[in-house]
């Protein structure tokens, strides 16, 4: 999905069981800077990445960095092959740091969770399963990225610390296009803004009020790993989910 020149919503495939949906790392690049990729799929999902950046006329030899918005799955587990295939130095914040680096259990990941997914999968599936979820996805990070700070790609992407996904969840805002990259912190159906999942937050309070901090940028739009792009009016539809609760 074209977001705007040299700024590409990915859609990549995911099933865990019998579910299936479509999530969205982001891509961005430029001649100066490389390519920069957002959250990087479950594991396994590096191909179909791959695929995508063939069709834009890169390769893995233009990617020059990871940012990892959080320590989830489905957010981390295509790192590790895809750092192999590029040599791409990884990003992510500190508090999420040990979890993304093997150093500590997944918070949403646990043998329990295995189990209940072989459980919920048919048994033909069950191998695959097993091979792709079965040991937690690790990398090594590279670089910790701090609350407030500034990247110098695309004019400018601001490191906004949004808790309550995950301790280290982070969002990006984009402000040549006055766009959000939001995580998991917001999700989109049918284009409109939802809150965080509920099942997947486990500090719901926290994570409200990581929307109220969002409130200080002049937003037009956000894109969300889960629901893809938000339709316009995307800021009075935040004030509207941080300040309702």
């Amino acid at each position: 999905m074209n977001i705007a020149h040299n700024l590409e919503a990915l859609e990549i495939p995911m099933r865990f069981g019998t579910n299936e949906s479509i999530i969205h790392p982001v891509l961005i690049w430029d001649e100066k800077e490389g390519a920069t990729l957002i959250d990087t799929g479950i594991p396994g999902s590096h191909a179909a990445i791959g695929a995508h950046l063939e069709r834009l006329g890169l390769s893995w030899k233009d990617l020059r960095r990871i940012i990892l918005t959080h320590q989830d799955i489905d957010h981390i587990g295509g790192a590790s092959a895809i750092v192999e295939a590029s040599g791409a130095e990884v990003l992510a914040h500190p508090d999420d740091i040990p979890y993304i680096q093997g150093e500590r259990m997944l918070i949403k990941w646990n043998p329990a969770r295995l189990e209940a997914m072989l459980q919920a999968a048919p048994p033909e599936q069950h191998e695959r399963v097993r091979r792709l979820f079965g040991a937690p996805p690790r990398v090594r990070v590279d670089r910790a990225l701090a609350d407030g700070e500034r990247l110098p790609y695309r004019g400018g992407i601001t490191v906004i610390h949004t808790p309550g996904p995950t301790p280290g969840h982070i969002g990006l805002y984009l402000s040549a296009d006055r766009l959000l990259v939001s995580g998991d912190a917001l999700r989109a159906e049918n284009g409109l803004l939802q809150g965080p999942s509920p099942q997947m937050t486990p500090d719901l309070p926290l994570a409200t009020a990581s929307l109220r901090k969002l409130l200080s940028y002049p937003i037009e739009r956000v894109l969300c790993y889960h629901g893809g792009l938000s339709a316009p009016g995307a800021l009075a539809r935040l004030r509207e989910l941080a300040l309702s609760a």
